[in-house]
């Protein structure tokens, strides 16, 4: 460290010369002012408080008359597709979440094309007010209710 009065002395012939900015490398204000901004020391931790933060429902099991109920109705469509109907029924399903336990329960309405017995699986066309249909595969095991609607 210099000593104060030597300080003085070694810098005596620029300590009085005027201030003249540099027009060359002259840093924008916007770019100035982006090297205060904020920043996130622990990248990802936001999106992992709202992950966890999201809910997610409780699958509810069905009894065993709910289960018998829906395999009667799933029977009943598949006669009216062996007979080539189409019927329309409104189902109620529980798709699983893919980030944490639970999921969401959906209510979908639309025309069914198929029971297939060998994957467990009923494909279903969505119908809504859109010009696209959307078509879904529901599991079984993933049923909740199943209405048809003749």
């Amino acid at each position: 460290m210099i000593p104060k009065q030597n300080a003085k002395k070694q810098y005596a012939d620029i300590i009085n010369l005027p201030y003249e900015k540099h027009k060359k490398h002259r840093m924008p204000l916007c770019d100035r002012a982006a090297q205060f901004a904020p920043f996130a020391a622990l990248s990802g931790y936001d999106a992992m408080i709202q992950e966890e933060a999201r809910f997610t429902d409780c699958r509810s099991d069905l009894s065993e008359e709910e289960i018998d109920k829906l395999n009667q109705q799933l029977i009943t469509i598949s006669a009216y597709i062996a007979n080539g109907q189409h019927p329309t029924v409104s189902v109620s399903y529980f798709q699983p979440d893919s980030q944490k336990d639970g999921g969401c329960y959906y209510r979908v309405t639309g025309q069914v094309k198929l029971v297939n017995q060998l994957e467990q699986a009923l494909l279903f066309e969505q119908s809504d007010n859109t010009e696209e249909n959307k078509i879904l595969t529901i599991a079984f095991t993933q049923l909740q209710l199943l209405e048809v609607n003749d």
